[in-house]
């Protein structure tokens, strides 16, 4: 199993220590460097800035928002990345969610596996190099009755086959996950409920494509908190902010991921009250009411020793690429949680 760091959004006050991450996990051998964007800082930009200033870490986007960009242009920014980064970057992409679709973009959020399909697909095609041409039924390149011609890509990528995942939580994004694309990128993963939330459904989906899982890459985000075994409540205590945000605050109501996830892994009841909570504005309370039983299966709290137990089980889910968001107040916090994540893979038998 290899390791990776996800640096979040910049622009949160940490930019200048999420370099130093960066950097530090270049030095450790850790395999790759997410950047997210959500309607702050696009993430194209970051990893321009991450790969000038390292040498060896792949660079990753974590994700480029469909609704964002036009497919070609994407096709045009992965190959820039990839010429500029000498072969380190890998394109992940996800729809986003229906509040930044529509009101920050102004694009419907509808048919999202459709047009994820389709979007992969020009993708595909753009980076290939072939003059493009494409009639489905989100686009249609070149516009039919118009001056528009098919055009092909003027940038050489350093490698032919760029690394393309998708950002996943549904059953069926995740079947299609597995069929359309070469890696997942998951949220939230408990090594406990991994199978059944997950993997199956990429399994399903890589059957379906005639291919299994062997090659594709399973890459969960997982945030880290260095610190005693005595002191887990404390520990998960950093990342109540966190869940409740995405558990009781992203979508809406009706159409919330990341709540839905939770349900799925038997938080029902826990899920319904945070999601209350935050949407009455009670933030606190929301955070108050995540069971510490649901941040410590999706999170790595405690030792390097506890750390190195939890990261076995992990890989031992199917998980091949364990991507960590350390903790800390401090980059020296941070720095600290990023050796000990190192350290623990290597405790863990797995670097």
């Amino acid at each position: 199993m290899r390791l990776g760091i996800n640096l979040g959004y910049w622009g949160a006050g940490m930019d200048a220590d999420n370099l130093a991450v960066a950097q530090e996990a270049d030095r450790l051998g850790y395999s790759v460097c997410w950047a997210a964007e959500a309607y702050g800082s696009d993430a194209a930009t970051v990893l321009a800035f991450v790969a000038a200033k390292t040498e060896r870490i792949d660079v990753g986007s974590a994700i480029f928002q469909i609704p964002a960009r036009q497919p070609a242009m994407t096709a045009m920014t992965a190959a820039t990345l990839d010429s500029l980064s000498h072969g380190r970057f890998r394109l992940g992409l996800g729809v986003s969610g229906p509040q930044v679709s529509e009101g920050w973009y102004g694009v419907k959020f509808d048919k999202p596996l459709a047009r994820t399909r389709e979007y992969v697909e020009i993708v595909r095609k753009a980076m290939t190099r072939e003059r493009l041409t494409y009639d489905g039924a989100h686009w249609t390149l070149p516009l039919p009755d118009g001056p528009g011609k098919p055009l092909k890509l003027t940038v050489h990528p350093q490698r032919e086959h760029i690394p393309l995942y998708i950002a996943a939580i549904g059953p069926k994004n995740l079947q299609q996950t597995g069929e359309i694309a070469d890696g997942a990128l998951l949220i939230f993963p408990s090594a406990a409920h991994l199978e059944e939330t997950a993997i199956r459904h990429l399994r399903a989906g890589r059957e379906k494509a005639g291919l299994t899982l062997d090659g594709f890459d399973v890459c969960p985000t997982v945030p880290l908190a260095l610190g005693d075994d005595k002191d887990l409540g404390r520990l998960a205590d950093t990342f109540r902010p966190y869940t409740a945000l995405y558990v009781g605050g992203m979508g809406s109501r009706k159409q919330n991921f990341y709540n839905q996830l939770a349900c799925r892994m038997g938080y029902e009841q826990a899920a319904a009250e945070i999601q209350d909570k935050y949407l009455a504005g009670d933030k606190q309370g929301a955070a108050a009411a995540v069971p510490e039983d649901l941040i410590d299966q999706t999170t790595l709290l405690g030792s390097v020793d506890r750390i190195a137990d939890r990261m076995k089980a992990y890989a031992e889910a199917g998980v091949t690429t364990l991507t960590l968001s350390p903790a800390g107040l401090t980059l020296d916090e941070r720095i600290a949680a990023l050796r000990a994540g190192a350290e623990a893979l290597e405790r863990a038998g797995l670097a």
